[in-house]
């Protein structure tokens, strides 16, 4: 099946297991980037929805975005199975967050997706008129290691070598777009997350 128009290079959801291998412990990784039950977060490129579940059992509300009504449902369903109900499912463009939300929100979360998108500091704008003034951007992404040394369940993962990033890299995309870099977190073994703060208008 083709992928959906603006579907972001190097972003398919990966084969059942290794995922779970990869991210045994989901929650500690909300935590860390500054995730709380008092917030409305936006899980954007939410895919099948592993992050998406664990946001949803931490956070007040969440708003799931991704531009694959397949993976959305299947994120859905993950919730549901789960009794999981304070999700809101949307199909659309992550450059169009703000017209999809309607409204700021306290935390934006991206994981696995910031690799490959084609137009970052558009994003990042986006992003940014997205956000409360005192909210936050946490963008995961893979360390910016050959693939080859990246491996789950003893084969190599993630994004082509080519389209990893640097923390210094996404933050150098990321700031022209409005935010402003506050913090790293190291997620161990192949991760790292770069936590923003939106700039004053």
């Amino acid at each position: 099946m083709d992928r959906p128009a603006g579907f972001f290079e190097g972003t398919e959801m990966p084969t059942a297991g290794w995922w779970e291998a990869l991210w045994p412990a989901p929650r500690n990784v909300l935590i860390a980037v500054g995730i709380s039950s008092d917030m409305e977060v936006v899980d954007l490129c939410s895919g099948d929805g592993w992050f998406t579940l664990e946001i949803a059992k931490l956070a007040h509300n969440v708003i799931a975005i991704d531009i694959d009504p397949e993976l959305l449902k299947l994120a859905q369903a993950r919730l549901i199975e789960n009794k999981v109900t304070n999700c809101i499912f949307v199909v659309g463009d992550a450059y169009d967050l703000g017209k999809l939300l309607g409204h700021p929100a306290h935390f934006v979360f991206m994981a696995n997706a910031f690799h490959g998108v084609p137009d970052k500091p558009r994003l990042a704008r986006a992003v940014r008129g997205a956000l409360k003034p005192a909210g936050r951007f946490a963008i995961v992404n893979w360390h910016q290691r050959p693939r080859e040394e990246t491996t789950v369940l003893g084969e190599p993962r993630g994004p082509r070598t080519e389209l990893r990033m640097s923390p210094k890299q996404t933050i150098d995309a990321v700031e022209p777009g409005g935010l402003k870099f506050i913090r790293q977190v190291d997620l161990p073994p192949y991760h790292y997350a770069a936590v923003f703060s939106p700039l004053p208008s």
